[in-house]
C-alpha cells in the first residue's frame, strides 16, 4: 500500500453528503467578514468554490458576490448543497458536478476562487494554473483551513465531556485497519504538503494571511459526533461495507458511554486564510 501512489476515485465522499450538515460544525460568519473586508468585496464580481461539498463555504460567502459557482465532483454533496441553499432561499448560486481538473469549464472569470478542505484530493499543478487563468486581473486565490468534524484538543473546563476522538480513531481502525483509507486507494502518508512551492509555480504571489479566532464552545450530541465521522474520507459509509450497522452499533455505544446526558462539548477551532494573487 505505501508504495501505491493514491489516485483520485469517485467514491472519495460516497455516503458522506447527509453527514455534512449535522456533523460538521459550521464556520463562523467572522469568516465572511473577514474575507469581504480583506478584498473589499461588495457584491460584485462572481466567486468560484472549487471543491464546494454540501455548499458549506459557498453559502456563507455567496451573498459577498452578485452570482456564484459551486463545483464539486461529488453528486452526492451537490444534492446536499442544492437542499441546503433552498433552505435558506439562496438563488444567485449554480451547482456544476465535474471536478477542478475538468475546469475551466466554460465557467467564465471569476473574482475570487475559494478551496475548503479540498485542494490536497486534486492534482494541484494542473488546478492552480488553470484556475490562475479563471481569475479576473484583481482575481484572487482564496485557501480556507480548517478542521471542522472536531475541536480544539485541550484540558480546559467545560460544560459536558469532550467526544473521544483517540477512541473512536482506534475503532475506526479495528474496523478499517490502520492505514488510513481514502475512496478506494490508502494513504499511508497524509495527504501531500507543499503547497506554496505549487502556487508560486503556478504563477501566483504571496500568500496573505488572516486568522479567524475560534474559542466559542460548541455543545454537541451523540448524533452529531456519528455524522461527523461519517462526514470524514477516511472512514465514509461506504468503507465499512456490509460491516456499517455493526461499526455504527460499536461507535454509539462508545459515545453513550463517554457522553454525559447524551451531551459533548469542545472548543471551536480557528480558521486560517490563505489568500494568493496572480
Amino acid at each position: 500500500m505505501a508504495a501505491t501512489a493514491w489516485e483520485w476515485d469517485q467514491t472519495l465522499y460516497a455516503g458522506s453528503a447527509s453527514h455534512y450538515s449535522i456533523g460538521r460544525m459550521p464556520y463562523p460568519p467572522r469568516l465572511a467578514e473577514a474575507v469581504g473586508e480583506t478584498l473589499g468585496l461588495d457584491g460584485t464580481g462572481r466567486l468560484l468554490d472549487i471543491g464546494c461539498g454540501p455548499g458549506s463555504l459557498t453559502l456563507l460567502l455567496a451573498p459577498l458576490f452578485e452570482a456564484a459557482v459551486g463545483v464539486d465532483a461529488d453528486q452526492g454533496m451537490l444534492t446536499e448543497a442544492r437542499r441546503r441553499a433552498g433552505e435558506v432561499g439562496a438563488t444567485n448560486i449554480e451547482w456544476r458536478h465535474l471536478r477542478a481538473e475538468d475546469l475551466p469549464a466554460d465557467l467564465g472569470t471569476f473574482r475570487v476562487a475559494t478551496f475548503a478542505q479540498s485542494f490536497h484530493w486534486m492534482d494541484r499543478p494542473l488546478v492552480a494554473r488553470r484556475v490562475r487563468d479563471m481569475l479576473a486581473p484583481d482575481g484572487v486565490w482564496v485557501h480556507v483551513a480548517a478542521n471542522t468534524h472536531q475541536g480544539v484538543a485541550d484540558d480546559e473546563t467545560l460544560p459536558y465531556p469532550r467526544p473521544p476522538w483517540r477512541q473512536i480513531d482506534d475503532l475506526v481502525a479495528s474496523y478499517l485497519g490502520p492505514v488510513r483509507r481514502a475512496g478506494q486507494g490508502w494513504l499511508p502518508a497524509g495527504t501531500s504538503g507543499g503547497e506554496e512551492t505549487i502556487m508560486r509555480q503556478a504563477g501566483f504571489t504571496g500568500p496573505t494571511r488572516i486568522e479567524v479566532p475560534g474559542g466559542a464552545v460548541a455543545e454537541r450530541s451523540v448524533d452529531e459526533i456519528v455524522s461527523a465521522v461519517f462526514s470524514l474520507s477516511s472512514s465514509a459509509p461506504r468503507l465499512f461495507a456490509d460491516r456499517l450497522p455493526a461499526f455504527e452499533a460499536d461507535l454509539r455505544r462508545l459515545l453513550s458511554e463517554a457522553a454525559r446526558d447524551g451531551r459533548f462539548a469542545e472548543r471551536r477551532r480557528e480558521v486560517a486564510v490563505v489568500i494568493w494573487r496572480p
